[in-house]
C-alpha cells in the first residue's frame, strides 16, 4: 500500500513539475533549505541568482583555424583591440590540362570571394601574395598561431589595396558575392605552364610542384579597417575562389591570323575544393583595452565581459553554491525530501551601451559550456536534448538565453561538478562577431533564474 501512494506522489509530483510555476522570487541565499515550508508535501517556488555570479574574461588559445570558412584581413577594433588575420590554401586540378603547341602565358590572377564584411567599408586593404614553400597537409588541423609567414618564399608576386563593400541583391536581399582580383607575375604562369606532365598526373603530385598561396593582410593602423569571410572552397552550387592562368598557343594564334575563325579566350583555373588545405593565421593584441589589466585571472571583475572569436576571448562563468543543495535534503521518517528542477535560465545581458551593437553587431548566438572535473569543456545534457530547447540565441532586448534544467539536476544529483561554465562564440574560427556583456557587476547583468520543486521520495 505504502509503494502504491509513492507511485501516485511521483506521478503528482512530475505533473506539478510540468503545469504549476509561482512567481515568488527569493534571495540567492535562500538556496538552502530553510525555503521549504515543513508543513507541505510538495512545493513549487522560484529564485533568481545573481550575487553568486562572477565572471571574467579569458583569451583563447589552440583554436583551429583550418578547414571549413576561412577569413581575411586587418580589424581595429575599438573595444576589443586589433585583429589580424591572413589565409593560405592549395589549389588542385579539376583535369589533366592540355595548353596546346607552344603555350604561353598572358596573365595570371587570383580571385578571392567573400559575401560578408566585420568592421568598415571605407578602409583599403593591402593584400599581398607570396607562393608556398612548405606543403600544407589538408589532414592536419592547424591553429590559429601557425606562421603562414615562414612557409612561404620571400618574392611578391602581386599586392592590392582593396577596399570591401556589401551589396544586396534587390530580389532576394541576400548578400551578393564580392570579388577581389588580384594581378599576379607572369613568372607564376609561365610555372603552371611548364610542369612536366608527371607533375600534373595526379593532385598529390601537382602539390608538391605548386603548393600554394599565401595572401597576407597588411596590418592597419590609424583606421578601423574589417574581416572578410571568404567563400575560398567550392560547392555544387558555386565555383568558389580560384587561380586564373590566362594563355595563347599556335592553335589561337592562327585563329587571330585567320578572318573567317574567332580567336578564344583561353584560361585554366586551379581551384580550392574541400579537399584543399585552406588555413587561417590570426593574431589578437589586447594593448589599451579596458580589460587587459585583468584577463586570465579569476580575482577582479570587469564592469563587462567580452566573448569574442576567431580564438580570441571567452568568459569564465562561475556559479556558487550550486552543490549545496544535495546536501539540503531532510530525512522524515523513512522518507526523503529531495529538490527537483522544474526550469533553470541563465540568462546575459547584452550592453549596448559600451559597444554600438548597429555598427558591430553581436552574434546571433553564443555558446555555453561547462567545465568538468579534468578541466574540459562539455556540452550541457540540455543541449544534447534539444539544441533548440538549450537556446543560447539573442532574443529581443539584446539578451542571450540558456536552458540549463538537466545540468543543473546533474549537479545537485552529483552527477557533475560545480567547475563553472565558459561563454564563447560557437563559430569561433570563421565568424567575426563579438559582443560586450554586462557582467554581475553592473545592470542587469547575469541572471539565473530557477523554478524548482520539493517532494518526498
Amino acid at each position: 500500500m505504502k509503494n502504491n501512494i509513492k507511485q501516485t506522489l511521483h506521478v503528482f509530483a512530475g505533473i506539478l513539475f510540468l503545469a504549476v510555476i509561482f512567481a515568488a522570487c527569493n534571495d540567492s541565499n535562500d538556496l538552502g533549505f530553510e525555503i521549504l515550508p515543513s508543513e507541505d508535501l510538495i512545493n513549487v517556488k522560484s529564485v533568481v541568482v545573481k550575487d553568486d555570479i562572477s565572471a571574467f574574461t579569458f583569451s583563447e588559445t589552440g583554436l583551429i583555424s583550418s578547414g571549413g570558412t576561412s577569413m581575411l584581413g586587418s580589424f581595429n577594433d575599438p573595444d576589443f583591440g586589433s585583429t589580424h588575420i591572413n589565409f593560405a590554401a592549395q589549389f588542385r586540378l579539376s583535369s589533366f590540362p592540355q595548353y596546346g603547341t607552344n603555350a604561353v602565358a598572358d596573365s595570371v590572377k587570383l580571385y578571392l570571394y567573400y559575401r560578408s564584411v566585420y568592421g568598415d567599408t571605407l578602409t583599403a586593404q593591402n593584400l599581398k601574395v607570396y607562393e608556398l614553400e612548405s606543403s600544407l597537409d589538408p589532414d592536419i588541423d592547424y591553429t590559429q598561431d601557425i606562421d603562414l609567414k615562414s612557409m612561404s618564399y620571400d618574392q611578391l608576386l602581386g599586392e592590392i589595396n582593396y577596399t570591401p563593400k556589401v551589396e544586396l541583391d534587390s530580389a532576394s536581399q541576400d548578400t551578393m558575392y564580392q570579388l577581389i582580383s588580384i594581378p599576379l607575375d607572369i613568372a607564376l604562369g609561365q610555372k603552371l605552364i611548364g610542369a612536366d606532365s608527371m607533375d600534373m598526373i595526379t593532385n598529390d603530385a601537382f602539390l608538391e610542384y605548386f603548393k600554394g598561396l599565401y595572401v597576407e593582410s597588411e596590418t592597419i593602423s590609424g583606421q578601423e579597417g574589417s574581416l572578410l569571410t571568404l567563400d575560398a572552397s567550392s560547392s555544387s552550387s558555386f565555383q568558389g575562389s580560384a587561380l586564373v592562368l590566362y594563355y595563347n598557343n599556335d592553335e589561337n594564334i592562327a585563329k587571330e591570323l585567320d578572318p573567317e575563325q574567332e580567336p578564344d579566350t583561353l584560361s585554366r583555373a586551379f581551384i580550392i575544393t574541400p579537399n584543399s588545405a585552406r588555413v587561417n593565421s590570426i593574431e589578437h593584441d589586447y594593448t589599451g583595452t579596458p580589460f587587459i589589466e585583468n584577463i586570465d585571472q579569476e580575482v577582479i571583475q570587469d564592469q563587462n565581459i567580452y566573448v569574442q572569436p576567431t580564438g580570441g576571448l571567452k568568459s569564465k562563468i562561475l556559479i556558487d553554491g550550486l552543490e549545496t543543495w544535495r546536501d539540503s535534503v531532510i530525512i522524515r521518517g523513512t522518507d526523503t525530501i529531495k529538490y527537483a528542477i522544474n526550469r533553470a535560465e541563465i540568462i546575459f545581458q547584452v550592453d549596448t551601451v559600451v559597444s554600438d551593437k548597429d555598427l558591430y553587431a553581436p552574434p546571433p548566438q553564443l555558446l555555453l559550456t561547462f567545465i568538468d572535473d579534468e578541466g574540459e569543456e562539455r556540452l550541457p545534457t540540455d543541449y544534447f536534448f534539444n539544441p533548440g530547447f538549450y537556446g543560447g540565441y539573442m532574443y529581443d532586448g539584446y539578451v542571450y538565453r540558456f536552458n540549463i534544467t538537466q545540468h543543473l539536476q546533474r549537479i545537485i544529483n552529483g552527477d557533475v561538478g560545480n567547475n563553472g561554465f565558459y561563454l564563447s562564440t560557437g563559430r569561433r574560427s570563421y565568424y567575426a562577431n563579438r559582443v560586450v556583456l554586462e557582467s554581475p557587476l553592473k545592470g542587469s547583468g547575469i541572471q539565473l533564474k530557477i523554478t524548482y520543486s520539493t517532494f518526498m521520495e
